[in-house]
């Protein structure tokens, strides 16, 4: 935690790709168990803000902080392995796995597995469908099972804070209704 109790903390963040400033004075702060949203156009930097807190995208000037660490210089899978789970736009899944071989790759920045059982089954109880298709290669599962299957696999880490990029993408938009629905 941050000293002001954030969880992960941004200050006047600055990002660009090449010459082309993608984002400019970006600041925000998350508290542990905290519900963020960032909304905005295709284009506003959503997707690279969530590249620039996983180390994906350097950062141009500003500070990230997550857990009282400044990530400036903290490459990407010591920020998995500090507890950030990143669910990409495109869902980044290992398309020739098994969903379980899929959700097995997601522990290894875990201190210990000996949990593994109980988390299949936590994920299995969320998303029933994936333990139906547990054994089948991830590239044949629908664009929603897909999905299923990226958050499954960021649950797996046991991170402290989880960051989605385009959560519905994917999802039958029946599905996405009902879930806003409640």
């Amino acid at each position: 935690m941050t000293s002001n109790g954030a969880l992960l903390s941004i200050q006047d963040l600055h990002v660009a790709y090449g010459n082309i400033l993608a984002l400019q004075g970006i600041s925000l702060e998350v508290r542990e168990g905290e519900i963020v949203t960032l909304i905005g156009a295709n284009g506003a930097g959503k997707s690279t803000l969530l590249r620039a807190i996983s180390g994906i995208v350097p950062i141009r000037s500003g500070n990230i902080t997550f857990a009282s660490v400044d990530l400036h210089t903290v490459p990407a899978h010591r920020i998995v392995e500090m507890g950030v789970a990143h669910v990409p736009e495109g869902r980044g899944i290992f398309a020739n796995l098994t969903v379980l071989e899929n959700l097995k790759l997601a522990t290894w920045s875990r201190k210990t597995r000996k949990d593994l059982q109980q988390d299949y089954q936590r994920v299995f109880s969320i998303f029933p469908r994936l333990a139906e298709r547990k054994n089948q290669l991830s590239g044949t599962l629908s664009g929603g099972e897909q999905q299923m299957l990226a958050v499954a696999r960021a649950l797996m880490t046991h991170g402290r804070l989880m960051l989605l990029d385009e959560p519905s993408m994917g999802l039958a938009p029946v599905l996405v209704t009902a879930d806003a629905a409640g």
